[in-house]
């Protein structure tokens, strides 16, 4: 497969991907951009042991986990004050909910319903988290419960 087809195929899903980990459209588009500058550096390396789709959701995954972590060492009382954060206007109001929901979940929760979301078979899921099978389907099921609840105490 050629890069630019990879990038064609794959941009929107790992957009949103990042989207479900860090609720910022500026910062996901940067994490979606630096996945696909580590998949064409390591496209020539790329053995087939997985399906592409399956290492590219695992160097996106990573690469959010790297960011979160991040943001934990620098505290956001650092910034200047008249820095505000900016809202996602583009964005129906049910969606922006619901990216501002995946992002409150635990940092496997995040990957687990972000995969799921954009409709990642549940052994590519597994394997791209390192779980079982049978213990996604639950946790799938366990996150769904969570943000219809969030909904639901929302008046949605």
């Amino acid at each position: 497969m050629v890069f630019e087809d990879i990038y064609e195929l794959y941009w929107q899903k790992i957009f949103r991907l990042c989207m479900g980990y860090v609720n910022d459209t500026d910062l996901a588009q940067d994490l979606a951009q630096e996945t696909f500058i580590i998949v064409w550096q390591q496209l020539p390396k790329f053995r087939n042991e997985s399906s592409i789709g399956t290492w590219i959701f695992r160097i996106a995954s990573n690469n959010c986990l790297r960011q979160i972590e991040k943001e934990k060492r620098f505290s956001k009382t650092d910034l200047p004050i008249n820095l505000e954060e900016k809202k996602q206007e583009s964005m129906e109001p049910q969606i922006q909910m619901l990216y501002q929901y995946i992002s409150e979940l635990p940092e496997t929760d995040r990957i687990i319903i972000s995969l799921e979301l954009e409709e990642v078979k549940q052994a590519e899921i597994a394997q791209i988290t390192g779980l079982s099978e049978s213990n996604i389907r639950v946790k799938i099921h366990r996150i769904k419960e969570k943000l219809t609840q969030k909904f639901k105490n929302n008046g949605y």
